[in-house]
């Protein structure tokens, strides 16, 4: 069995996790994953990007199980790669730096998380067009953790530009555009806003309304948070 093979093996194992990851199988994409690892420690060379990808795709099954510690060293080996491998503003590196960032702030350390958004954002600034969707989602990033620590005023620029760049990048009723709002509102009624933090969690409702079927748990969501909202007035 040539390398080729071996890779087309590695390739299908790597396949067969994402499936498995998707719907939400872990420990059976975790033996995915891990079997294309190990075909592709025979078959390529010891830096390749491949590795990276592995390493990438374990750290997700992890992190989505829990396990942080493992997530966190998964993502790290697939960094270094990246960092040996890839040339220094390449946004998979960026896509790494965001993981690592959301392992810690999963984990409740928001400086350190903080510290992962921001080399993500800057790899971002550099790498893609100026309003890319890849930029929203840093900001909306960057926001989430300062709202995390209270730090509201840093929490709202951060998601204001997200949505700034969401408004030009997206369809009017794409549903990143409802979740924008939707921390907006919250950030707000967290606040104290309550008027400004209804106008906002409307617009969230009235997206998911016109964007998904009637049933949906975002719909019913951003339902109740309007009416929670509103006895508070």
């Amino acid at each position: 069995m040539g390398p080729p093979s071996q890779l087309s093996l590695a390739a299908s194992y790597n396949n067969i996790g994402l499936v498995y990851y998707t719907i939400g199988k872990y420990s059976k994409a975790l033996s995915s994953h891990e079997r294309s690892l190990e075909i592709k420690k025979i078959a390529l060379p010891p830096n390749h990007p491949g590795f990276a990808q592995s390493y990438n795709n374990i750290g997700l099954v992890y992190n989505n199980m829990g396990e942080y510690s493992k997530a966190l060293s998964s993502y790290e080996r697939s960094l270094e790669i990246q960092k040996i491998a890839l040339p220094p503003n390449h946004p998979d590196l960026a896509a790494s730096y965001n993981n690592i960032g959301e392992v810690y702030r999963n984990m409740g350390e928001y400086s350190k998380a903080l510290t992962y958004y921001e080399k993500d954002l800057k790899i971002i600034l550099k790498a893609l067009p100026p309003n890319h969707p890849d930029l929203a989602s840093s900001y909306t990033n960057i926001g989430l953790v300062y709202d995390n620590m209270s730090e509201y005023s840093k929490a709202l620029s951060s998601y204001e530009r997200s949505l700034e760049i969401q408004k030009i990048a997206l369809p009017p009723n794409h549903p990143d555009l409802a979740t924008s709002y939707g921390n907006i509102g919250m950030l707000y009624e967290r606040m104290g806003q309550y008027s400004k933090a209804l106008s906002f969690l409307e617009q969230t409702r009235d997206i998911f309304k016109k964007s998904l079927p009637p049933t949906h748990p975002h719909v019913t969501k951003s339902q109740t948070d309007v009416e929670r909202v509103k006895k508070k007035m």
